[in-house]
């Protein structure tokens, strides 16, 4: 389904009601250096140095600029990319997806709909059932242990 409303056709109306906005400032307070540089200045963790690329705990993945759960753990594969990959997102409407031109490639960047954090891109080389791969950093994750 696309949204005409969304200047992609995407992302379903912003309910902006739990929106987190914060100055720069506030971010670099709450954030450690690392989850700055990705979140608020969409940067890019090296490939296989990020906590949760090889992590198969069972569990939620949350947003680590606001807490919003983002992806659970079986929807995470072993993609071989250099950082942790999805097929899913926990639920439709968490994350906005966006055009992004930089690096001399056209992505879809992937963001928290509730903080505007950059969490990484998504592509579409995934396995079934969606075809997709989130292909996120750890940096931006934290991750909650099934039983918390």
């Amino acid at each position: 389904m696309t949204y005409p409303n969304n200047p992609d056709g995407t992302n379903p109306p912003n309910d902006t009601s739990d929106k987190i906005i914060k100055s720069d400032s506030q971010w670099r307070e709450i954030l450690t250096p690392e989850q700055y540089y990705i979140l608020r200045k969409a940067g890019t963790e090296r490939p296989y140095t990020g906590a949760y690329n090889d992590h198969y705990e069972a569990g939620l993945y949350r947003c680590a600029g606001c807490g919003q759960v983002l992806f659970k753990s079986d929807t995470k594969y072993p993609s071989h990319c250099g950082w942790p990959a999805f097929y899913d997102v926990e639920q439709q409407g968490r994350i906005i997806r966006r055009t992004d031109r930089s690096a001399g490639m056209i992505r879809t960047e992937v963001l928290c709909r509730r903080c505007g954090g950059h969490l990484g891109h998504v592509f579409q080389d995934g396995p079934p059932p969606t075809g997709l791969r989130y292909c996120i950093n750890s940096a931006a994750l934290t991750f909650e242990p099934s039983g918390k």
